[in-house]
Parts: structure tokens; C-alpha cells; sequence
């Protein structure tokens, strides 16, 4: 059970306060940094639950000041050096990415890198090859490991990573899926890409990340009637995207389904209603919130979090990365 409710919605306890100051103007928010995080899909045939694909999910240390013991995707803030010209590309042109991300051709070009990056370098999965029409197959020797690891310590940028290794960015293998950014009166503020893309042939995940202590593939369906059940910690744009890809039957159809997805921004608005603080989502009604609007009745953030696909851990939500990096 998730802070008092039948589901897993993540909801931290100084939120009410934070939600009445930027009411009554104590409160400036901060600016949103720009992030990205991919879900990333493998067909698996029939399961136990049916037929379709499965993603890949990491359980955020609970330890982490951030929605800690959440369910997320790979993903992570977008490096001042990821909109380096001299990256090597495949796939739509930086102008095209431009028009679908609402951002300008360098936003474009760095929240892309972002992407591929993060999930390189939280999933040990690389989206880029030698050539246009090519990927990488496997990618977990040493070599690739000193690779990650000094990209993880930004002590080498993605393009020069790529250039070392005479690989270009596949562009083509990701599809922008969704846009959210974290509400105004949170301390920690992202303006997160949500993506799309299919494991490549060869490639396996792997928990590469120091922010996850755990990996999981789980079919949407199965993830989201877990958040429903207050089994599986989750903030609502995880939730969001879980529903979307659930309907989808192949990697291959969520992917061709991606550019008909609307990338309008989903930003969290707070109001005072009464004696109440109504907290909502647009276009996301489940997530509603409804918070007393006095002090001394604040919501707590405690909730169980159970993997039950890799094995049961009950975990307290203390305030990850919201990206999935949620923002997840």
C-alpha cells in the first residue's frame, strides 16, 4: 500500500508544505534540467500473462534522496557536451528531431546523446554502430567496461567515445513517446524525454548503474497491475508510459506507433480547493491527488515495494534520479 492508497504512486511528505508555499509565493521554482530515459522492449513470444513484449525496469536504491525504492528506466540528465557537433549520426536529422522534441537542433542533438548514453552507461545497452545501417553486438568486455565506466565519470564525452570507436549514433532505433517535467514546487526539477527503442540483436542488459539495486524485464501489463496493487513503487510518468506500451503487441509496433504520440509536456498543477490542495496531472485523471491544506495533516511517504518478478523486497520510499532516470 502506497501512502495510504491501493496503489504504488510515489508522493513525498514535504510535498504539501512545498505545494502551499509556491501558493502564497514563498516558494520560487527552481529550473528544470533537461533528461532522458528510454524503455527499452525485447519480444518474447507468449508468457505467463499473455502475449507482447517485455521492458526493462531498474528498482532505484532506497537509500537514494529521490524516490528512492521506485520502479524506472534507464535514463539520466543530459551532459553540456552532448550537443557536440562533431558526433557521429545515423538516422532523422537533428532538424527533424528538433520539430518532434519542441526544442532547437543542439537541445535536440543533446537530449538524443543523452539518451543513448544513459542507457550505455546504466544498462550496458548501446544504441550506435559502425555504420548507418549497422549496430554493435556485444558490449560487455573490458574494453567497453573502461569505456563506460569513463563516460559515467565524464572523464570522456559520448562523442568522443563514439569517434574513438568509428561508431555513429542510430538515431533511428529510438522513438520520442512522451514529455514530462517535474511539478514547480518540487526541489529537484526535470524536463524529461521519455523514448522508445528495441534491444538491439546481441546486446544483453545489465545493472550497470550505481543508482539501482536491481533490474527487471517485465510486460507493462504485469508492471502497471502491480503499481495498481501497491506492489510496485512508481511516479505517475512511469505509470503513464506503462499503460501506453501495454498496448502494444511487438517492440516493432511500439516503436511505429511513437511518432503518433503526443510530445505536448505533462507538467503537475497544484490548487487550493476548500480545506484541500488538489494535485493533478493534465490528461492523467488516476493520479489526482487531494492533500489537507493545513500543516498539520501531511501526507506520509512510506510504501511497499515488491519485485515480483525478480524476487521479494519490501522497500520504504524515502525520497532517484527522477528521470528513471525516472523522470520516470
Amino acid at each position: 500500500m502506497a501512502n495510504g492508497q491501493a496503489n504504488g504512486q510515489w508522493y513525498p511528505p514535504e510535498w504539501p508544505d512545498r505545494i502551499r508555499a509556491l501558493a502564497d509565493g514563498t516558494l520560487t521554482p527552481v529550473t528544470p534540467k533537461r533528461a532522458a530515459t528510454v524503455m527499452l522492449l525485447r519480444d518474447t513470444g507468449t508468457t505467463d500473462s499473455g502475449s507482447g513484449p517485455v521492458v526493462h525496469m531498474l528498482r532505484r536504491r532506497t537509500s537514494m534522496a529521490f524516490a528512492g525504492g521506485a520502479y524506472a528506466y534507464p535514463g539520466g540528465g543530459v551532459d553540456p557536451r552532448d550537443d557536440d557537433r562533431a558526433v557521429g549520426w545515423a538516422g532523422p536529422t537533428r532538424a527533424w528531431w528538433a520539430d518532434r522534441l519542441g526544442v532547437d537542433e543542439a537541445g535536440a542533438q543533446a537530449i538524443v546523446c543523452a539518451a543513448v548514453r544513459e542507457t550505455y552507461e546504466e544498462a550496458g545497452v548501446l544504441l550506435a554502430g559502425p555504420t548507418a545501417d549497422s549496430v554493435v553486438g556485444d558490449t560487455t568486455g573490458a574494453d567497453w567496461e573502461a569505456d563506460r565506466a569513463a563516460l559515467v565519470d565524464r572523464e570522456l564525452s559520448f562523442a568522443e567515445f563514439l569517434d574513438r570507436r568509428g561508431l555513429v549514433l542510430r538515431s533511428d532505433l529510438l522513438g520520442a513517446w512522451a514529455r514530462w517535467i517535474t511539478p514547480e514546487f518540487e526541489s529537484r526539477r526535470y524536463d524529461t524525454w521519455f523514448f522508445v527503442a528495441a534491444l538491439p540483436e546481441g546486446q544483453r542488459t545489465r545493472n550497470a548503474s550505481t543508482e539501482a539495486d536491481r533490474t527487471v524485464w517485465i510486460t507493462p501489463a504485469d508492471a502497471a497491475a502491480g503499481y495498481d496493487k501497491g506492489e510496485l513503487l512508481m511516479m505517475p510518468p512511469t505509470v503513464a508510459t506503462l499503460r501506453g506500451l501495454a498496448e502494444c503487441a511487438t517492440a516493432a509496433e511500439a516503436l511505429a506507433s511513437a511518432p503518433g504520440r503526443d510530445m505536448t509536456p505533462v507538467l503537475a498543477r497544484a490548487r487550493l480547493s476548500g480545506d484541500e490542495v488538489v494535485l493533478s496531472w493534465p490528461g492523467h485523471a488516476e493520479f489526482t491527488k487531494h492533500v489537507p491544506s493545513t500543516p498539520t495533516a501531511t501526507a506520509t511517504g512510506t510504501a511497499t515495494a515488491t519485485a515480483t518478478a525478480t524476487g521479494t523486497a519490501t522497500a520504504p520510499a524515502t525520497p532517484s534520479d527522477p528521470t528513471g532516470g525516472a523522470p520516470s
